[in-house]
């Protein structure tokens, strides 16, 4: 799995502020010029990992409020569509640099060196492993490099 920082993405950094603002994470913004206008995903988590609360429609309406004025100043545009969802009770993580926005989430990965899912929760992450407490209470170091797919898990 491929690690990039979040902050490479194109208004990532001036989108993150404002985000987090409201209490809210950035986890994935994505701008893509289509006939004149920009469209632009925004996913959004709870800013602490250890609140349960699931994202709803207000929360993403709240983001979208705020972010979509910001946007249009950036790209200076006035054709910018904006959608802001959460990530959903199982997302399938794209970008490594996402582990970290999930740490005490429930994680299934793909691990190549063992040929097998692993369940558990992820304790850490930085730009090139992750780290799992598993189901018996081992912790397990994986390299992005072993991980080809991954998925957040919902009990």
């Amino acid at each position: 799995m491929e690690y990039r920082a979040l902050e490479s993405f194109p208004y990532y950094n001036e989108s993150k502020l404002l985000v987090e603002g409201l209490g809210y994470a950035l986890v994935e913004l994505r701008v893509t010029p289509q006939n004149g206008r920009h469209q632009v995903r925004a996913v959004i988590t709870r800013l602490r990992s250890e609140d349960t609360q699931s994202i709803g429609i207000d929360d993403c309406a709240k983001v979208h409020r705020l972010l979509l004025p910001r946007l249009e100043a950036l790209i200076q545009s006035p054709e910018v569509y904006i959608e802001v969802t959460s990530p959903g009770l199982e997302r399938l993580i794209k970008n490594a640099a996402e582990f970290s926005l999930f740490i005490g989430k429930q994680l299934r990965v793909w691990d190549v060196e063992i040929s097998d899912w692993l369940l558990g929760i992820i304790r850490s992450a930085n730009e090139k492993e992750l780290e799992l407490e598993l189901r018996d209470g081992n912790q397990k170091k994986i390299p992005f490099e072993n991980i080809t797919k991954a998925k957040l898990f919902q009990s």
